[in-house]
């Protein structure tokens, strides 16, 4: 006769088992106490009669504290083995992190990466951190105090470092794949103008940048980048460099910005007579009019959702400006890090280029894109794109369990032709707030050929949702809690 395959008891029968260990050991005790009525040696008093359910309840013992943990290691282990799903359709050369509610599971594919627009997450939290969540950007206009209406004499438009300056037509021109929203209004600037009496400029509009330094594009960025993707920035830039009725973006950005504002100033009734151009205001020169950006937590919103470079380049100065620096790169960049690690993130192997993740040259771990959104304030995590329903993720996962609930920063970065080296990039970063209550933070950054190609990366994002979808496949921590 065959002997009878030995199972295994599911690890549930296992928690359930232990859980009711104090019961069982508890009542094992009551059973060996005398009955009532009966002497006990030196006339002792008799225990009073507790019901089981009363004993259970009580953590007198630590079998029951145990459970939850037991349950947590149990669910954290098979999701590291559902993860595999993930790892085994990635590169070498890629990289995937997560922490459950702020614990790291300990995944081996952890390296550093060419981190796309990941690295948005990073310049969002140190920006909320140095500048604070309610900071705004102010763009004023200067000159002499109109006389009967007329400035005689040039204005001087000088830029705040406002990076959604731009005209009221803008937002809904269709120029950008993701529309920009909470932008500073030049119009309302313009009519403010005429709010204070002012109908002609007798003068030039002059635009000033001169808050940061004039490095408007990056020598790090690839082709195809410079004008296109991003740039040129200035602390004074309106439309992303664009001009209403101009098929191209400016050439320099402050004088992209002057010619603007003369167009907003004609729409709002103001004759300019001298032009535009670029220039600084004189030391005799008042205030005139001001304009004020939405809070930071917007610009951020706007920044992380629509994926804007610009953005995130004009942050990265104003935060080097803010933390005892200049407005430039370099500084922005090393406050970015000190703000980071200040918060406790880990920088091991980090190389940041830019704000934008625009450069091949940029380095990240997928823990440091994990340890940073766990440490964030909320107004980073709100703000990331929504899966199915707004900016980068408004296409994606449009069905399913990751639809209205996932949210992330996504990342994309080619290398023409996209089968060299270094390779593309197709990134995923950030928050899951899973069945059980427990939050999943995320980091999933591809580097490998053809990995821009939809069938390419599209199997390995939809192995990740599954995953965490189906997070915890045990009793939750709080199912297995104490009784209360």
């Amino acid at each position: 006769m065959t002997a009878p395959k030995r199972g295994r008891l599911h690890p549930v029968v296992v928690l359930a088992f232990i859980a009711l260990l104090p019961v069982m050991t508890l009542a094992g005790l009551r059973s060996l106490l005398p009955e009532e009525g009966v002497a006990t040696p030196g006339d002792l008093t008799p225990l009073p009669s507790v019901e089981p359910y009363e004993i259970a309840s009580r953590n007198v013992m630590s079998f029951r504290r145990t459970a939850p943990e037991l349950s947590a290691r149990l669910n954290h282990t098979q999701l590291i083995t559902g993860l595999q799903s993930v790892t085994s359709q990635m590169a070498p050369t890629s990289c995937l992190a997560m922490s459950v509610d702020g614990v790291p599971l300990p995944l081996s594919v952890d390296k550093a990466v060419i981190p796309a627009s990941t690295v948005k997450i990073l310049v969002a939290s140190a920006a909320i951190n140095v500048l604070g969540a309610d900071y705004t950007f102010t763009t004023r206009v200067v000159g002499s105090a109109p006389v009967d209406g007329v400035v005689n004499g040039d204005i001087v438009l000088i830029g705040g470092g406002d990076p959604l300056l731009s005209g009221d037509w803008y937002p809904n021109s269709n120029l950008d794949k993701y529309p920009v929203f909470g932008h500073t209004s030049l119009d309302e600037l313009a009519r403010s103008l005429v709010a204070n009496g002012v109908t002609t400029i007798a003068g030039r509009v002059l635009g000033d940048g001169s808050r940061y330094d004039d490095e408007w594009f990056y020598d790090d960025w690839g082709p195809g980048i410079a004008g296109i993707e991003a740039g040129p920035i200035d602390a004074l830039m309106a439309n992303d460099a664009r001009i209403e009725g101009d098929d191209y973006r400016a050439l320099d950005p402050v004088a992209g910005a002057s010619r603007e504002f003369v167009q907003r100033l004609n729409a709002a009734g103001i004759e300019v007579r001298g032009g535009s151009g670029v220039g600084s205001p004189s030391t005799s020169a008042i205030e005139l009019a001001t304009v004020t950006s939405s809070p930071l937590t917007v610009v951020i919103a706007e920044m992380l959702q629509n994926s804007d470079n610009n953005t995130a380049e004009m942050l990265v100065k104003e935060i080097g400006l803010h933390s005892g620096g200049n407005g430039n790169r370099r500084d922005g960049l090393a406050a970015v890090q000190k703000s980071l690690r200040s918060q406790g993130v880990n920088l091991s192997d980090l190389q940041l280029v830019d704000g934008s993740g625009l450069s091949n040259l940029a380095r990240v771990r997928c823990q440091t894109l994990v340890d940073t959104l766990t440490v964030a304030d909320s107004s980073v995590i709100d703000g990331l794109a929504i899966a199915g329903v707004s900016g980068t993720l408004k296409s994606v996962f449009t069905e399913g369990p990751m639809t209205g609930a996932l949210k992330a920063k996504t990342g994309t970065l080619g290398n023409l032709p996209y089968d060299q080296d270094p390779p593309a990039v197709k990134a995923l970063a950030g928050e899951y707030l899973a069945r059980g209550g427990e939050t999943l933070s995320f980091a999933l950054v591809l580097n490998q050929s053809m990995v821009n190609d939809q069938a390419n990366y599209r199997p390995i994002w939809e192995a990740l949702a599954s995953t965490m979808a189906q997070y915890p496949t045990g009793p939750t921590v709080n199912e297995m809690s104490p009784w209360r």
